[in-house]
């Protein structure tokens, strides 16, 4: 497949974030192929989120492969945390995001060891570090990664018990031990699974993804929302609740997050670099 396919021409002349479904081949284990072209940064860099260029990074579950023009290919791993990542105004990037469970099977890595962190590609695949150098053009970036991906892939299928936890674990009710028992693993076997797949445990992909479920019922309410609704909707005990992750996934308030994300110039939950 060629970049042309995915992404579409001129694409990383286009300042911001944009994303586009990937192969049907990669669709197990790839969650989206990306690519942003960074803005200059902000007076104030809370103005804007993840959407492509300095800003806010959101925790989402997931592990990234990313290319960057003049750094090279580098490894997002799984947040816990809000990230700033800064990048050089006029800067190409070019990602693949990875599924939860499936980054750390494709990768060869476990997940646990690189959450929170960018780590260079070569630290981990060097064969495969050495077919994206920082030099490459974008449509050659493009190209390779996701020829990279495709090979890795075809070599790390994601664990189908681990990819059905994952998805049981977006319901907020659900229980670790029930899950677990669900997937045919022990509650041991099942936490050390979850930290080689997931690169942290069950409860906390279960945060995340239910703060991730509140991100987009926050970009899909209308203006100002009601943040008692969408905590409730999203599956939070209550707005004091949600107040608390929100501080401890975003690093704000939900009020002053809806006021960021409404400011956005482009794209929704965005690159992770």
């Amino acid at each position: 497949m060629s970049p042309a396919d995915w992404v579409p021409p001129g694409a990383w002349l286009v300042p911001g974030y944009a994303e586009w479904a990937p192969p049907p081949a990669l669709r197990g284990a790839v969650a989206c192929l990306w690519t942003s072209l960074t803005l200059d940064q902000p007076a104030d860099d809370n103005q804007h989120d993840q959407a492509g260029q300095p800003g806010l990074v959101l925790p989402d579950g997931c592990s990234d492969l990313i290319w960057e023009q003049g750094v090279g290919c580098y490894i997002a791993g799984p947040d816990t945390g809000p990230a700033r990542p800064m990048t050089k105004a006029g800067t190409v990037i070019v990602g693949v995001r990875f599924r939860p469970c499936a980054g750390g099977r494709v990768l060869k890595t476990p997940l646990s060891e690189i959450t929170n962190q960018r780590v260079a590609l070569a630290d981990l695949l060097p064969p495969a570090a050495r077919r994206l150098p920082a030099t490459l053009d974008p449509a050659q970036a493009a190209e390779r990664v996701l020829a990279v991906t495709g090979a890795l892939a075809a070599e790390g299928a994601p664990d189908r018990a681990m990819t059905r936890a994952a998805t049981l674990l977006r319901d907020p009710a659900a229980r670790a031990d029930a899950v677990a028992a669900e997937v045919g693993l022990s509650a041991r076997q099942f936490r050390r699974r979850c930290q080689a797949d997931l690169g942290y445990g069950p409860k906390t992909l279960q945060r995340v993804l239910r703060f991730q479920r509140f991100v987009r019922l926050l970009d899909a309410a209308p203006a100002p929302p009601d943040l008692a609704a969408v905590a409730a909707q999203a599956g939070y005990a209550d707005q004091a609740h949600l107040t608390r992750e929100c501080s401890d996934l975003s690093g704000l308030t939900p009020a002053r997050l809806a006021r960021i994300r409404r400011a956005r110039p482009t794209g929704p939950e965005g690159g992770r670099h």
